[in-house]
């Protein structure tokens, strides 16, 4: 999620900032934001497992999912499992909505931007940058907040086994179309490859 936050804040950036872009975002930077995104989700991780570590299992332990999600295995536990329950929702909260309320934020200002460029097609090239993290920003958080961001007591773990195949599945699958087919070099050779034998003439008789 907060690779997410670092990847809207490069865009603000770029378009709000364009010309001390180099200075406001060295690669040294950028490289300490990706592994703060990643140290977050680890600890994120290491903080949910440290919980469910305590619980007790009895009973069957086949689990309700598609994988093995913390969810499932806290319906699994047979032992008090509201404190691991509120850590879950309190560490989806932190790791979901935070990085949205700063995504939205950097957009927000980055929509102000593009309308200020005076010509159409600069607004066009503005907006195009952002288009594909956009799109995915909207499909990714949308499924987790509905996933993991909700009181237990609105849980339907059949529905949460549909919506998970987005974000675990769809998502990835899409994540070529959607950021690669934008570019309009990989469009063309997509083209050529795919409509290439359409365009040769063919060969005269002999």
């Amino acid at each position: 999620m907060y690779f997410f936050l670092v990847m809207a804040y490069d865009r603000y950036l770029a378009i709000c900032e364009p010309l001390r872009y180099p200075s406001l975002m060295p690669p040294s930077l950028a490289t300490r934001l990706a592994a703060a995104s990643w140290g977050s989700g680890f600890f994120s991780s290491m903080m949910k497992l440290l919980f469910i570590s305590r619980l007790s299992y009895c009973g069957p332990n086949i689990i309700n999912h598609f994988f093995c999600d913390i969810s499932p295995l806290l319906n699994l536990t047979c032992s008090d499992k509201e404190q691991a329950e509120l850590v879950d929702f309190l560490l989806a909260l932190v790791m979901i909505l935070l990085p949205l309320v700063a995504v939205v934020s950097s957009y927000a200002a980055i929509i102000v931007a593009i309308l200020r460029i005076p010509t159409a097609q600069g607004r066009h090239k503005a907006f195009s940058t952002c288009a594909s993290h956009l799109a995915v920003v909207v499909i990714y958080y949308s499924s987790t907040l509905f996933t993991y961001a909700r009181p237990r007591a609105m849980y339907t773990f059949n529905y949460n086994k549909i919506i998970s195949v987005l974000y675990t599945v769809i998502v990835p699958f899409l994540n070529p179309a959607i950021y690669c087919l934008r570019n309009k070099e990989v469009k063309d050779a997509f083209r050529k490859t795919m409509l290439g034998r359409c365009h040769h003439p063919r060969d005269g008789p002999d």
